[in-house]
Parts: C-alpha cells; structure tokens; sequence
C-alpha cells in the first residue's frame, strides 16, 4: 500500500514510516523542510512538500495515495486551542479527497476523550461530542467524515515515550529545570496514561491495516502513572528538590502546563488489545525511560 503520513519526520511520524517501511509499504511523507526530506529520503520514502496549513499540499498527498495517516500535530500547547483548530482543517482537506473510495485514513486524538467517569480509564468506545478539550474538534470532524463515507479511524495518544522525548513530560523537565524543583499538585496520585513510540507507530499501521471506519483505538501500555512518581524521576534525573504544592499555586507554578498537570485521566487499551490483536512489546515503561533520559545528560 502507498501510504502518505504526515508529521512523518517528526518523534511519532518517524518511527511510524519506519514500521510501515519495514512491514512492506511504500512511504509518501509531508515535509517542510530541505532538511526533512532527506531524512525521508534516507529512510526510503517518497517525499510530498508542504505543511500542515499548507492544504493543497496535504490534498494532493491524500490523492497519491492508497491510504493516510495523519500524525501532524503543532505542539505548541501555549496556543492549544488554535492548534486544534488547525488540525481540523487538515483533517477535512485530506477527508475530503477520500469520500466514497475506502481508501483508510487514520487521524491522531487524545486518549483523554474517552475519559467518561471521573477515575475510571478512558474507554475507545466512549465519545462525548460535548468534551471540553478543544482537541474534540479533531474527532468531530472525524466523525462529519465517517457519514460522509470516508474510512476513517481515530488513534488516540497518551504520553508517549522513549529515551529522547516523553510527550507533555518533557516540558515538566524544562519547567523543573528552570524553577529547580520538581513539583506535583496535592498528593500526587493523579495519573497520566504512557506508551512506548516504537509501540505506537506499530499500532497506527495496524489500525491503517485492519481498522474499522469509525472506529477509536488507544495506544496505550501503561494505563497511569502517577504525577508523584513522574515529578521524582524528574527530581532523581535533575538532582532537584521534589515538592507537593496546593491547587492554588499551579497556575503560578506551571503556567499553562497547569491545565494538564493535575488532570486524573487514565487509559485503557482492553478494546484495542481485543480488537487488532495489538500488544505493547517495548520493555521500557514510562518512568524507565526517564531513569535513562538523554535530557538529564546535558
């Protein structure tokens, strides 16, 4: 299958072109930059130019190929809900170009917008159209697609991981390193769902493969981890002091990393691991990761 992937050069895309390279695939990926293309190129994939505002170039991927994934997301969580207004644009540009041809796309949401009840693991079946998180907009426009006769399915992401970069997790890096403590919010035992990036780029090109239309699956291996025990790992790889502090002072303290940090939004992958036959293989877990992180070496 010829699959145009786009963020492909980026910690996700990367390993993603790498698995369905390996698997028998062939590779279009959207890149930006000189730069990007040659690591394409070296990789074995075929390169597309242009950006993920860029939407005739992201149409003309989609028309190229036999199936897409989209792993492109701008992670600027500054300006958060103007990226997810983003990437719903680009979710409909690709969208619209596979209308009626069964060709599979596959979009990337948040295992957060399965969390349904408050404590519980986010669940791939649940999907509520109210959900505050302005990333719904992505999985929305998903599901306009799906009655519109698009193949498309939704991965959803926790934090994912390996020795270079940990999702959210290394902005609290950066934060712990400029403030010198390491900080977690009252007792610390919310938690944050994890998986390995070689794990997730495996099951992208499983849902690409075998996936339902309209259908929702989550990367995830380990179905929380605590904030306490991610603030000590930090603490161990910075040689910082670790700190509990009141609600009160988050926003202060994390500044808009604050609206994440004390979220409880565990995640189960029970439904995925049943339905595609999908199993984390990657031995390093989330907080193994960190005991080895490449940021701590600087």
């Amino acid at each position: 299958m010829r699959v145009f992937v786009t963020g492909a050069t980026g910690f996700i895309g990367s390993a993603v072109v790498q698995d369905l390279i390996h698997a028998g695939h062939q590779v279009i990926g959207l890149a930006r930059s000189d730069e990007g293309a040659r690591s394409l190129m070296n990789a074995g994939a075929e390169v597309q130019r242009g950006s993920l505002e860029d939407l005739a170039s992201l149409r003309s991927g989609a028309a190229a190929a036999d199936g897409v994934i989209h792993t492109a997301f701008i992670h600027d969580f500054s300006k958060f809900q103007e990226n997810c207004a983003i990437d719903q644009r680009a979710i409909e540009a690709l969208g619209a170009v596979l209308v009626g041809s069964n060709r599979p796309l596959v979009i990337t949401s948040g295992t957060g917008m399965g969390n349904a009840v408050p404590g519980q693991p986010a669940t791939e079946d649940d999907f509520d159209i109210h959900h505050p998180n302005p990333r719904i907009a992505s999985e929305l426009t998903a599901a306009s697609l799906v009655e519109r006769g698009v193949n498309l399915t939704v991965v959803r992401l926790p934090q994912v991981h390996d020795r270079e970069k940990h999702g959210l997790v290394s902005y609290s890096i950066a934060l712990a390193r400029a403030k010198g403590v390491s900080a977690y919010i009252g007792d610390g035992l919310n938690r944050w769902p994890a998986v390995h990036r070689l794990d997730a780029a495996t099951l992208y090109r499983l849902v690409l493969e075998q996936g339902v239309a309209g259908a929702r699956y989550h990367a995830v291996a380990e179905e929380g981890v605590t904030a306490r025990e991610i603030a000590e790992a930090i603490g161990r790889g910075l040689k910082a002091p670790v700190v509990a502090i009141s609600p009160e002072e988050a926003d202060t303290h994390f500044g808009w990393l604050s609206s994440f940090a004390g979220m409880d939004i565990p995640a189960s992958s029970a439904l995925t691991q049943q339905r595609l036959g999908w199993r984390p293989t990657q031995k390093s877990g989330l907080i193994e990761d960190l005991d080895h992180a490449t940021a701590f070496m600087v």
